[in-house]
């Protein structure tokens, strides 16, 4: 997540089921953050456990795919409403209601149409699908039929991208406070070739076992990375406030983010850095062409911009999208009028509408010397991924990426460095060797909703469970028996006030008496 952070630490394989607070320690964001992981982790194994790997409750189950062809427009689905669970996160494809306003007085009462109950392809709130993009136009059914599918996965948001987060009683001087986790579902189309399935009309069955098969590739990332801290050659150059032993160089803490740019194989694939876990955004006020204006440039020296700074001009749409943009670099600062001028114009499509929430977000990495006289060139605004060798970041942080790996836009390593040990936070074996690890995030998941046959209509894929909760059970046949024989036994005792003793012996003893 891009968010200012100390550290994350929640690690599912400790087994841990609680953070415990203290009395009289120092209240630490780790702590509250490893709380909220803890839960979510637990609540969600909990579900994916009960319900399978995805399904929607029986009596209101959402995400039913209808196919509309566009005679006279571009083709769509309608995703209907309600709930649906994807390895275990809840999903709600329900359309919020639109507010009514207070009516004009002076305006003649008009009625305005309501929008419709559902959402559709072009519409849905984190798709953000584009028809002129031929890749985002749906496949033609009459030619074979596709498969719709639910890609999940979550993402953070600050006040950068939702203003109503900040607390404008602090003022504008002050910083955000805390940022927010947002779970972004996607209503996406996928080809029969893709999931190699070559008959023209697959069972249910057929289509369920090579999408589970496609889905297993998808979310199963191949990259590796480990991280040290050396001590660099020049460490003798640097200011006494640094240990003359250390290996992390750096004068503050930091919470290095290593990211992959550009995905691909190595040699096609790009990565960048940021030692603030890439939470230096600007939120964007106006673009006219290389011009940027900002809300602001920053709160002090150490989280503003600088001339020679790459920048990833992006907004809430693009970022939803998981698509590498070009880096761009700050080639001039007008800093009474929060203006940067940026090396080349912005993406045609990016940032261009204001509700979208345009903004700038910083990365660390530089062009320059990298090792052994050789330069580190950018492709895109960002160095190539290369793999067996220690590349090193700053101040004696170094990053290695293992031999082999598959690069995913967004997959993300985090690399906590403190000065109090001179050193990076990182798995080791007992021989002090860094340890290899999969990406920290982004994690996917993946869900069949419907095979899409055109106007044949669609082949519903989802599952469905039952609520377990039913009517209280009758007790065994043991037991009713015993109570229905008991219940007989005080019947009769009602009906016979002589203690059961028969008619015959009552009168017997009766007539003993007066003879006596």
């Amino acid at each position: 997540m891009h968010a200012d952070l100390s550290r994350s630490t929640f690690r599912p394989e400790r087994h841990y089921t609680a953070v415990i607070a203290q009395q009289g320690r120092v209240q630490l964001d780790a702590d509250a953050n490893e709380q909220t992981a803890i839960q979510l982790h637990q609540s969600r194994t909990l579900a994916a456990d009960l319900i399978g790997r995805h399904g929607g409750p029986r009596d209101a189950p959402g995400f039913r795919i209808e196919y509309v062809g566009g005679r006279h427009d571009i083709d769509t689905l309608h995703i209907h409403g309600g709930r649906y669970y994807v390895d275990g996160i809840l999903l709600d494809a329900d359309r919020p209601a639109p507010g009514t306003p207070v009516p004009d007085e002076d305006a003649e009462e008009q009625d305005t149409a309501a929008p419709p109950a559902y959402w559709t392809y072009w519409d849905q709130p984190d798709g953000h699908r584009d028809p002129e993009k031929p890749g985002d136009r749906l496949p033609s059914p009459a030619q074979s039929p596709f498969l719709v599918y639910l890609k999940v996965w979550e993402r953070s948001v600050t006040a950068a991208e939702d203003p109503a987060l900040r607390e404008v009683a602090l003022g504008a001087a002050m910083p955000d406070t805390a940022a927010r986790v947002k779970v972004v579902w996607q209503v996406l189309p996928l080809s029969l070739a893709e999931l190699a399935i070559e008959e023209t009309d697959p069972s249910r069955e057929v289509v369920r076992a090579a999408f589970d098969k496609w889905a297993k590739g998808q979310s199963a990332p191949s990259a590796r990375l480990a991280a040290r801290s050396e001590r660099p050659d020049h460490a003798d150059e640097d200011p006494c406030l640094v240990k003359p032993d250390a290996r992390y160089r750096g004068p503050e803490n930091q919470l290095y983010r290593v990211e992959v740019h550009a995905a691909g194989e190595a040699g096609d694939a790009t990565f960048k850095w940021s030692r603030e876990n890439g939470s230096v955004v600007f939120p964007v006020d106006e673009l006219d062409g290389t011009w940027v204006q900002l809300a602001s440039l920053g709160h002090d020296d150490k989280l503003d911009l600088d001339i020679g700074d790459l920048v990833e001009f992006t907004d809430t749409a693009y970022a939803s999208r998981l698509e590498a943009l070009p880096l761009l670099r700050v080639e001039e600062l007008d800093l009474p009028g929060r203006r940067v001028r940026l090396s080349a114009e912005p993406e045609p499509g990016v940032g261009r509408l204001p509700h979208l929430n345009p903004f700038l977000r910083r990365w660390d990495h530089r062009e320059g010397p990298k090792r052994k006289g050789r330069t580190a060139a950018l492709h895109g605004g960002a160095p190539k991924v290369e793999e067996g060798e220690w590349l090193p970041l700053e101040d004696g942080v170094e990053v290695y990426f293992a031999k082999g790996g598959t690069y995913r836009t967004g997959d993300h390593w985090i690399i906590p460095a403190r000065t109090a040990t001179g050193s990076v936070e990182w798995p080791a074996d007992p021989a002090r060797r860094p340890l290899l690890q999969a990406p920290a995030g982004i994690a996917r998941h993946f869900a069949p909703l419907a095979l899409v046959k055109g106007e044949a209509g669609a082949v519903d894929l989802r599952l469905a469970f039952a609520p377990l909760a039913s009517s209280i059970p009758a007790a065994d046949e043991a037991t009713l028996a015993a109570e229905e024989q008991a219940r007989r036994q005080e019947q009769e005792a009602e009906a016979d006030p002589s203690g059961g003793r028969s008619q015959t012996t009552a009168e017997a003893e009766a007539a003993a008496e007066g003879d006596e």
